[in-house]
């Protein structure tokens, strides 16, 4: 019998699986032929401290250190930019304190990227402390975590039953069937269908698709060393990758739990807006696609033991923030479940628990 079950194998999963390597012997089950396939393998890949809400900065603030050492540092530069038109005064100012954000004149923000619209553009912000995330490196380094304490990490294992049993939970994955203590919810969007599927009470997570496009670099420009630009309020974003830029539209429309696509409607209107504020015109897309990123209904994550069930362990609601703050959710979960004081602050630690939902 495993002590752990954990179902999803993407950030949240192989995360919380290895902090939890260290309390026994853990068993990740992803459904997919691969780690990271769906919303973790469709992330914007940043780590910016603060963004989010106050327990999701505490988080990413205390994951910081990790995401620096671990497997010898998964950041790299990049940098973020808000830019506002002179109708956005009020949505640019809240943009500015909330992020922490450096004033640029806006030839200082076309001498960074040089494509901004000088007849759009007229008040720029900056973060240089926001780092490009190697998100495979740390799956990775996550997923050889969990082998090294002797767990496992199986792909292609879609769950189709689970039942609790007087020692725990057995989950059936095709013809095999797992035994385990104690089961970890980290199916991403699927969460609320794993927790009826186990007799749990599902907490209403509502997954919300948003769309990418890939283009080619604009106007021939070298986008290495762009930052990340944002439209204020985050009504679009652009961020180089490989020589291309990732252009999307910020959606966040509510979906089923699917492997999700891009609606071309969508992706227009978020590339018309982008356009709006550069001076390069959108002539053709090298590739686009669409993740889900699933909320609670108070958009903070869900950290803990189910209060219908304490063996029965939540780790959901990860939503646009898995890769910055999974360092310091997956130690915050395992400090829970092995009955550690964590090093988080209490009253954080008691916005993510999920009895707060009652």
């Amino acid at each position: 019998m495993e002590d752990f079950i954990v179902i999803g194998g993407g950030i949240a999963g192989v995360s919380a699986g290895a902090r939890l390597s260290e309390l026994g012997r853990v068993a990740v089950l992803e459904r997919e032929d691969a780690l990271a396939y769906h919303a973790s393998g469709r992330s914007a890949a940043l780590f910016e401290e603060n963004y989010g809400k106050p327990s999701t900065v505490a988080l990413n603030r205390a994951s910081r250190a990790y995401h620096e050492s671990a497997d010898g540092g998964v950041l790299s530069p990049r940098g973020l930019m808000v830019v506002a038109g002179p109708e956005e005064e009020e949505s640019f100012a809240a943009d500015l304190a909330e992020l922490t954000l450096e004033p640029l004149t806006p030839a200082e923000a076309r001498a960074m990227v040089p494509i901004l619209n000088p007849e759009r553009v007229d008040r720029a912000g900056y973060a240089v402390d926001a780092m490009d995330i190697d998100t495979d490196r740390l799956i990775q380094h996550f997923a050889r975590t969990i082998r090294a304490y002797g767990g496992t990490v199986r792909t292609g294992a879609r769950v189709s039953g689970i039942a609790r049993m007087g020692s725990g939970w057995a989950v059936e994955t095709g013809d095999e069937t797992i035994e385990g203590r104690m089961l970890v919810n980290a199916a991403g969007a699927w969460v609320d269908v794993v927790a009826e599927m186990a007799g749990i009470a599902p907490l209403g997570f509502t997954p919300m698709r948003r769309s990418m496009a890939r283009l080619p670099a604009p106007g021939g420009h070298d986008v290495s060393g762009w930052p990340m630009v944002f439209g204020t309020g985050e009504t679009w974003y652009a961020k180089p990758d490989a020589g291309a830029l990732l252009v999307s539209p910020a959606d966040e429309d509510p979906s089923a739990p699917i492997d999700a696509w891009a609606d071309d409607m969508v992706l227009a209107e978020g590339l018309a807006r982008y356009e709006a504020h550069v001076t390069e015109p959108v002539t053709r897309l090298l590739a686009n696609w669409a993740g889900l990123r699933t909320f609670s209904p108070d958009r903070q994550l869900v950290l803990g033991p189910s209060p219908d069930d304490p063996a029965f362990i939540w780790c959901a609601g990860q939503g646009g923030y898995g890769f910055q703050s999974a360092p310091a959710a997956s130690l915050l979960l395992a400090d829970i479940v092995g009955g550690r004081v964590p090093e988080i602050e209490p009253e954080i630690v008691a916005a993510l628990r999920p009895e707060r939902f009652g």
